[in-house]
């Protein structure tokens, strides 16, 4: 990727213009860390790119920006520029091609206003960014306020950079980014969504959480979460603290590298405390019914800010279930096994460990379904039925609300283990059901 990025700086070079790697491909280097993509800006205008290349898609003429494809793989050009007034807090009203300098000096951060000229192997640093990088601090470029006014989309973006990179907000930035926190919502919902699913995604997902609640952010985009704080819960079973405290605790039990429907779950599975707690005669706390409550509020979130459905049905369907695990030793093997072979289980199960760490530290029901899946690990845990609706014509039952109760009777013995082949399961039915149902 990073050879044809430096063939496209040089096609650039050789035709007159000036060309360079450009944002976070700089950054990331300059951190020792393996570039995602390559950008590049150029003094080339976006006709004179096209003019150069094969193989081009337009993506944003308007702000100068082409997408040069290389080999399949796309590389964005943009064309210097400085931009105009934003008047609807995400895109400037037009742009103005200008040098490097302009071009850095209209970026959002410091460290993302670096350019490198990989001709010459030499850093372009026009804003402070290399001195930013090496302190770890996150700066925004010339007046905080004006870089999130124009694009208020940076508020979560800084807050994301910090976590994610580990740096320190700059006071003067951070101070504008707590007192912008109430325009995020005039940024789109996939936008926001994005922004969220990398911090939680990343290893640092707590810092985030962290600078979410302080900057105010929280509370304009997932009130939902900052409303767990000061619910109380029983305290031999959370000494940990509240809610919002139990599933801060949880975030920072999760492995590093997690599912976007696990971290969701965690974050949203006991959203449905608030309205559920009631203390019982005995003056204890109660919060019944809470997961289902959680799995509605999570639902109406994820679709508010347009998850995929996929993650929704499988973060919705953790949540749900979160309180079931307690009940696991006195399933049936049967219920177990079907319990076991839903496609959320692993995932739920790393929800259940961390919900155990979160609070009374008891992992019980955890090791028990560890043991479990080792015993089951030999066959599927559930294999095609012994019995099918054939086999039952064939013995002279006719389809009807008896026939799915009989099948399901059969799958639940052969699951259980007390029959295990089809001549079984037929003899059974036989001895069972003498009389085949007429309807």
């Amino acid at each position: 990727m990073e050879s044809a990025a430096r063939n496209i700086v040089r096609r650039l070079r050789d035709a007159g213009h000036e060309a360079l790697f450009a944002g976070g491909c700089v950054r990331d280097s300059l951190m020792g860390k393996a570039p995602h993509d390559f950008d590049i800006a150029t003094s080339a205008r976006p006709e004179q790119v096209q003019a150069l290349f094969p193989r081009t898609v337009p993506v944003g003429v308007q702000f100068g920006v082409i997408l040069v494809v290389e080999h399949g793989t796309e590389y964005q050009v943009a064309t210097f520029r400085s931009d105009g007034a934003y008047l609807d807090g995400r895109h400037p009203q037009n742009v103005t091609f200008t040098t490097a300098e302009g071009d850095a000096r209209r970026r959002d951060f410091t460290i993302n206003g670096l350019f490198y000229d990989p001709i010459e192997e030499r850093v372009l640093d026009f804003v402070g960014g290399r001195k930013d990088l090496e302190t770890r601090t996150l700066r925004a470029i010339g007046n905080p306020a004006d870089r999130f006014a124009e694009d208020k989309l940076r508020l979560l973006r800084g807050v994301r950079f910090a976590s994610t990179l580990g740096f320190e907000i700059e006071a003067a930035t951070w101070d504008a980014i707590r007192a912008g926190a109430p325009a995020i919502r005039d940024v789109s919902a996939e936008r926001i969504r994005d922004e969220l699913v990398k911090i939680f995604s990343s290893p640092h997902r707590v810092r985030g959480f962290d600078l979410l609640d302080a900057s105010g952010l929280m509370a304009e985009i997932l009130p939902e979460i900052s409303s767990l704080k000061g619910c109380e819960q029983p305290p031999d079973f959370h000494p940990e603290g509240d809610v919002f405290v139990h599933t801060r605790l949880m975030l920072s039990l999760l492995p590093e590298h997690a599912s976007v429907p696990l971290v969701f779950a965690v974050v949203f599975h006991d959203l449905g405390k608030p309205p559920t707690r009631e203390r019982d005669a005995m003056g204890r706390i109660r919060f019944s019914g809470h997961e289902s409550v959680s799995a509605r509020m999570t639902e109406e979130i994820m679709r508010r800010l347009r998850f995929s459905s996929e993650e929704i049905e499988a973060t919705v369907e953790m949540v749900q279930n979160h309180m079931v695990f307690k009940d696991v030793r006195n399933m049936r093997v049967a219920r177990l096994k079907r319990f076991m072979a839903r496609p959320t289980f692993d995932d739920e199960l790393k929800l259940h460990r961390v919900d155990c760490l979160g609070s009374h530290g008891l992992l019980d029901n955890y090791e028990f379904l560890r043991r479990r899946r080792e015993e089951f690990a030999g066959e599927p845990l559930i294999p095609p039925p012994l019995l099918t609706g054939h086999d039952l014509i064939a013995l002279g039952w006719k389809p009807g609300p008896k026939f799915k109760a009989v099948l399901d009777a059969a799958q639940v013995r052969q699951l259980e283990g007390t029959l295990r082949t089809r001549e079984e399961a037929l003899s059974w039915v036989t001895k069972e059901y003498p009389n085949p149902s007429p309807t």
